[in-house]
């Protein structure tokens, strides 16, 4: 069985005969949670499983720029941590049909209601950078998360796949480094030592350059 299988047998497994169950994926960027989630999609039923990405609750670069904090784009304060929370709350509660935002990279900003949960959806796959972190209020969020993936990549292959991410959305060689230093690095740092327990921490041989 291979390793992403085994993953999808546990998620099953730990499912049991609950309608629904709640999977927090973690990782620091550029670590492959996006490509995880949606090999994990393949895998489970495709009509009851559904991935809930946390970037769709990125503050809007209007609102970053009149914060003063456009230049930390990515890290925990530049989300919307009280939407985010309240959405886990209301796919917890089964409500019907939630909207949930999904961010588009090729236009650095959120679309609201880019997909719907309904109340068949039984494999919830949420996953962002901070989901584990473990700081106030990021920490609250261990209560709505019945299973935990963290996925652990070294730092020099972030920093690569970092690279080709921000190569490949035009940003020369110079450009990209001055920006993973900036400003990827500190989150990973942030997200590598201030992070709680996991049920299950992977690490890929994956080569990607997805979130």
């Amino acid at each position: 069985m291979s390793e992403i299988a085994s993953i999808a047998a546990a998620i099953f497994k730990r499912a049991g005969k609950s309608s629904r169950i709640i999977v927090a994926i973690a990782g620091p960027p550029g670590s492959g949670k996006s490509t995880l989630a949606e090999s994990l999609l393949q895998l489970l039923p495709a009509d009851t499983t559904a991935v809930v990405p946390m970037d769709g609750f990125h503050f809007d670069d209007a609102v970053l720029n009149q914060r003063g904090l456009r230049s930390r784009k990515g890290a925990p304060e530049t989300f919307d941590y009280p939407g985010f929370a309240a959405l886990l709350g209301r796919i917890r509660m089964g409500e019907p049909d939630i909207a949930i935002p999904v961010f588009d990279r090729s236009m650095e900003l959120s679309r609201a209601g880019a997909a719907i949960i309904g109340t068949d959806v039984k494999f919830v796959l949420v996953e962002g950078n901070y989901l584990l972190l473990d700081e106030k209020p990021w920490s609250e969020l261990g209560a709505l998360f019945d299973f935990s993936i963290f996925v652990d990549v070294p730092r020099p292959e972030l920093e690569r796949r970092l690279m080709e991410r921000w190569r490949g959305h035009g940003k020369s060689d110079d450009e990209a480094r001055a920006w993973i230093a900036s400003n990827d690095m500190p989150n990973i740092e942030r997200v590598l030592a201030r992070r709680r327990n996991a049920d299950l921490v992977i690490e890929p041989p994956l080569r990607n350059q997805n979130s």
